[in-house]
């Protein structure tokens, strides 16, 4: 045996003794409920993150996305960045994870900020998505550090803000601060749960749209005094129906996204509301009668490599123009509210090399590469930070994200580690 698979050895080694660790560090994280909307908890996760890092000689930094979009005084978008620096000058190493989670929701057996341990599983909102992960890769830094302490260059673990909702008060804002800068950044690998023997390359496009049609208020008994926007905007749902639907059915991307229903272009109503506003909760009384003189709704496209975004603009317009022409009174508005181009990283870049080589090693199979459905944080990597070596990898099975009786498998999360460990001795000890 050489000295460096003895050391390995050791790597893989020092990642099972900390396997108590690993839980308890976990639960800790689950047991902080970081639900956004509406962002509660920043401040103390990434304290506790700091608190945790800096006892293993990391450098720290906290920083709040102040004027980003959800920043606020009462709900402030703090980030934690936390820095190793190897025994000589090398390249970077970042890991990446969000710290907010999206709400409980209904359906639980088990408290969803217990973090409760049964067979093998840690329980609780976000031990997937993505605490699991986080926890996975401080583990995997530490047992690195321990191991191979003359490595080359740095390592970064960053918790970050609101993921959920679009990732503005977390990486986009710290990727136009220059944290993501490729000058001293060179690999990113976020912890999403993909599964510990897949690596997740990018993700589909995404433009969201509000389309707001207009009509006439009138008293409800009296309708033909009024004009119904409800009623416009069932004219744009049964267009939507019959025409665009069926198109986007028909298109399949070379893209690997998972699952397979993903590989074609998708469109989901993702609200909708028209006339009075909803009453608070205990009123009692009946609605006024009205016609509704207005109707909003929200659609989610997500779209593919091979689509051009002016065309999936255009596609939407052009429903809307058509009413226009052929519905009487048809009035309305087409609202951006954000767009993000498809994204996928090269099957030969440095970090999916070395994390490819990591899992035969560990796992004794080959990766699945896969593209993600929705988007992620990599969009601002990608994007603003011009940083195109960039993957998601971590433990976790995607299909339990935001789910009720969310888990993440203790075993996923050891392996994984150990594979994160290989990674930066990949990447850090070839300098």
């Amino acid at each position: 045996m050489t000295n460096t698979e003895s050391r390995l050895l050791k790597l893989a080694e020092r990642v099972d003794d900390a396997r108590d660790d690993l839980i308890a560090l976990t639960q800790a994280l689950i047991q902080m409920p970081t639900i956004n909307p509406p962002g509660v908890g920043y401040l103390e996760i990434c304290e506790f993150v700091a608190t945790r890092m800096a006892k293993r000689g990391f450098s720290t930094e906290l920083v709040r996305a102040e004027g980003a979009i959800g920043d606020s005084d009462k709900y402030p978008r703090w980030n934690v960045i936390a820095r190793h620096e190897g025994s000589h000058a090398g390249e970077c190493v970042h890991f990446n994870s969000h710290s907010d989670v999206v709400d409980v929701g209904d359906g639980w057996t088990v408290d969803p900020f217990a973090g409760v341990v049964r067979d093998g599983k840690v329980y609780g909102r976000g031990a997937c998505d993505m605490k699991g992960g986080l926890a996975a890769s401080i583990i995997a830094a530490e047992a690195f550090i321990d191991t191979f302490p003359d490595y080359a260059g740095s390592i970064e673990i960053s918790a970050t803000a609101d993921e959920e909702s679009g990732g503005y008060g977390g990486v986009a804002y710290l990727a136009e601060k220059g944290w993501f800068n490729p000058e001293r950044v060179q690999h990113v690998i976020i912890p999403e749960p993909l599964n510990k023997d897949r690596i997740c390359l990018g993700h589909r496009g995404v433009l969201w749209t509000e389309i707001e049609t207009y009509g006439h208020i009138a008293h409800g008994s009296m309708p033909f005094l009024g004009d119904c926007a409800i009623r416009h905007m069932g004219a744009v749902v049964e267009q939507l129906e019959n025409k665009v639907y069926p198109a986007l059915a028909k298109r399949r991307t070379s893209m690997p996204v998972v699952p397979d229903g993903a590989r074609q272009s998708t469109m989901n109503i993702n609200s909708m509301h028209g006339g009075l506003a909803e009453p608070e909760e205990g009123y009692t009384g009946l609605p006024t009668p009205l016609v509704p003189d207005r109707c909003r709704m929200v659609l989610d496209r997500r779209f593919l490599m091979e689509e051009d975004i002016e065309q999936v603009r255009t596609e939407l317009l052009d429903v809307l123009e058509e009413l226009g022409e052929t519905r009487d009174k048809f009035r309305y508005e087409m609202r951006e509210l954000f767009s993000v181009l498809p994204t996928m990283t090269e099957r030969d870049s440095p970090v999916v090399t070395a994390v490819a080589d990591a899992i035969k090693s560990q796992l004794g199979c080959e990766p699945e590469y896969v593209v993600s459905p929705g988007t992620y944080d990599q969009k601002h990597i990608d994007r603003i930070g011009r940083m195109k070596n960039c993957i998601a990898y971590g433990p976790g099975i995607l299909d339990l994200a935001h789910q009720p009786d969310e888990y993440i498998g203790i075993d996923d999360m050891l392996d994984s580690a150990k594979i994160m460990g290989n990674t930066l001795h990949s990447l850090l000890m070839s300098q």
